[in-house]
């Protein structure tokens, strides 16, 4: 993955990530948060997967059940959020991928591998945002008391 820090102002940055083939986003955008100190950052991106797994959050079981896509797709569109739990960065991403016949799935990502390009822009905060367990949920969810 190449990275540019593309704008700065007011404790706000921008930065253009260009993962290669075979890169994780995943992996690759928790580690440019740590790397960066993001505390609070939100993203969008493009581009495409040669394999991903989706997750789809079972209310009633109150758990992910996976959603393996294995074959090339388009990212039609990523969104997520960085923010702090337990004092480390964590990455929370919803995609949705297109098929060859135009079919779309969509869910949690989980995992994925680049191919050929994702192309992701970044912005920064300049407040930190802090994940709490939420005892309903069973979910590490943004807790805004904590800001």
């Amino acid at each position: 993955m190449k990275s540019k820090l593309i704008y700065q102002q007011a404790g706000e940055r921008t930065f253009a990530l260009v993962f290669e083939i075979d890169d994780d986003p995943i992996a690759g955008l928790s580690e440019f948060a740590r790397s960066q100190n993001l505390a609070a950052s939100h993203f969008t991106g493009i581009g495409a997967f040669r394999e991903a797994t989706l997750a789809y959050f079972d209310w009633d079981r109150k758990e992910f059940v996976e959603i393996p896509i294995r074959e090339q797709v388009e990212v039609l569109t990523l969104a997520g959020d960085i923010a702090l739990e337990e004092g480390r960065p964590k990455v929370h991403a919803h995609v949705v991928v297109g098929k060859r016949d135009g079919s779309a799935h969509g869910g949690h990502l989980k995992a994925a591998r680049v191919r050929p390009t994702l192309e992701v822009v970044l912005v920064e905060s300049p407040a930190h945002l802090r994940r709490r367990m939420d005892p309903t949920t069973g979910l590490a969810l943004i807790d805004l008391s904590a800001t």
